[in-house]
Formats: C-alpha cells, sequence, structure tokens
C-alpha cells in the first residue's frame, strides 16, 4: 500500500498555504499507510546559511545543545531545525557527531524533514505542518508491510543535500545498488529499499547530472516496480516504473503541480476543477524546476 503526496508551487502567492495543503492531502491517505507518516517541505533558504533537520531521543535538551554551539534552533516536538553559516556545517556536524542521541535528519539550504509513527493528520498536528509555507513540498503515509514500525523506516529519505525521495512499491536489487553505492561513498541508516533509492539519486546528482537524468537512469539501474517522488532544491520529479502497477494521479494548472496515490487525495486543491488531470505514463520521467 502506502501514499504518497507532492506539491510544486508555480505561484508564489499559494506558498503560504503549502503546508495547509500538503497536510489535507496526506490525512485523505491515511488508509494506505497509518503506520507512520513523514515530508519534506522546501522554505526560503538564507545566503550563506545552512540548516540541518535533527531528531532527538526523549529527554535530550537539543535547544541547550544548539545554544551551546552558537546555531539558532527551532524546536518541532521531537525533531529540530539549527541554522548556521554554511563555512560551519563541517564543524556542526561533527559536533552533532559527539552526541548519541541526535540523529541528523536532513541537511541543506531550503530543505527541512520531519516524520514519526502514527496517523499521517497526528504527525502533521506533532510538527505543525499547516503553519509550514515554502515553494514545494513531498509526504509519505507508510504501511509498514517489510519491517517494524519506527520513525528510522517512515519516509522521506535523504541521503543528499537538499534531496529526499518518498517511494510506493519495492526494489529488487536494492542490496546489490547499496553496496555500490557504499563503496562510492553514500551513506545509509536503515536497510530500507527507499533509502538506496535516494542514494542512488544523491550519487547521479553528485556526479553532475540534472534530477531529470538522474530519474532516466533509475529506469536502467533500479529493479523493481515503483513510484518515486522526488525533491531537490528547486525542482520536482516524478517517475514509475516501466509497468506501473502502484497508482498514480497528477494535476497541473497555472498555479501548481500536484501528485497523489489517489484523486482524492487532489480533490480539494484549489482550482482542481479547471486542472489538467493524467495518469503519470510508466518509464516517463517527470520533472518540474523553479528559478534558483
Amino acid at each position: 500500500m502506502c501514499g504518497i503526496a507532492g506539491l510544486f508551487l508555480k505561484n508564489a502567492r499559494l506558498e503560504p498555504e503549502l503546508g495547509r495543503l500538503l497536510s489535507g492531502m496526506l490525512t485523505v491517505l491515511t488508509d494506505r499507510g497509518p503506520d507512520s507518516a513523514g515530508f519534506a517541505i522546501y522554505g526560503q533558504g538564507v545566503a550563506g546559511q545552512r540548516k540541518f533537520t535533527l531528531r532527538a531521543k526523549p529527554g535530550f535538551d537539543v535547544q541547550a545543545l544548539a545554544a551551546g554551539l552558537g546555531l539558532v534552533c527551532v524546536a518541532h516536538d521531537d525533531h529540530a531545525v539549527v541554522s548556521f553559516a554554511a563555512e560551519r556545517e563541517a564543524e556542526v556536524r561533527a559536533a552533532l557527531a559527539q552526541h548519541a542521541e541526535i540523529t541528523i535528519v536532513a541537511s541543506g539550504a531550503r530543505m527541512e524533514l520531519f516524520k514519526g509513527t502514527g496517523l499521517p493528520e497526528d504527525v502533521a498536528k506533532r510538527f505543525g505542518l499547516a503553519g509550514m509555507s515554502g515553494s514545494h513540498a513531498i509526504g509519505h503515509t507508510r504501511m509498514a508491510t517489510e519491517s517494524a514500525v519506527t520513525t528510522e523506516g517512515a519516509h522521506p529519505f535523504s541521503t543528499g543535500a537538499d534531496q529526499c525521495l518518498v517511494h510506493n512499491g519495492s526494489l529488487s536489487n536494492h542490496n546489490d545498488v547499496r553496496r555500490i553505492l557504499i563503496r562510492e561513498g553514500i551513506s545509509f541508516a536503515t536497510q530500507n529499499d527507499t533509502e538506496v533509492a535516494a542514494g542512488f539519486l544523491s550519487h547521479q546528482l553528485r556526479e553532475g547530472k540534472k534530477l531529470d537524468e538522474a530519474l532516466h537512469n533509475a529506469l536502467d539501474r533500479l529493479d523493481g516496480f515503483y513510484t518515486f517522488v522526488v525533491g531537490t532544491e528547486n525542482g520536482f520529479g516524478v517517475l514509475r516504473d516501466p509497468v506501473a502497477c502502484k497508482p498514480a494521479v497528477m494535476a497541473e494548472t497555472d498555479d501548481y503541480v500536484a501528485f497523489g496515490s489517489e484523486y482524492r487525495a487532489l480533490a480539494d486543491l484549489p482550482g482542481i476543477e479547471g486542472a489538467k488531470l493524467f495518469e503519470p505514463e510508466p518509464g516517463q520521467v517527470y520533472f518540474w524546476e523553479r528559478a534558483a
């Protein structure tokens, strides 16, 4: 099962509504994945600044740690977003690595990523998704058919700066691909096949490919049945495998591009009655990009 929602805004006037709209889309998909949920949202970056999204173990005082390191910190339940000057990234990463109670969930200039166990509506409320703004976002509701219900196993997965991926389906060659990527310097925190797909795209982007090129290469290198929805700092992409047995529907208007595992996730979007509705074709890359 599992459910995916994604929204890429073309009209900047809708940016204050991004979190609220995505929250509604995820909630509608609850019965496709009631075990855990997560989302990545691309807000406004600050020139010369970087941010980490952190997850802390219960009882650990992230704000005190951030203050001691001279970081700006915004708490979101058991997650927190810390911001700092870009030239400090290696220093901050090394300092955080000294604390086993802290996990770096995501990094980048614009992306913040939150996930947890429970119903999508509850996860969205815990992290205040409805009040978040930005240019694009992706989310996932998970039915844990192949592993335990944990926050670590929840989507999205991020293996590169400002890059994340959600996935519905199953890869058959993920262990082979994981071994190759580890040799290439990509690290993994879980055994989830979705994290391997994210790592593959991170490696492609690191090698200078654009997101649409990386997704084309995934068709040759990743076996199985899957639907990917991917976010980068400025891009939003969708790919279904050549068989395309997983459900997917998209809507495009002058104001946005939206993805849902089912149409009902899109039904309450503004202007949906005038949208171009279509099912993404098997093996075809769909890609949109905003001005940097």
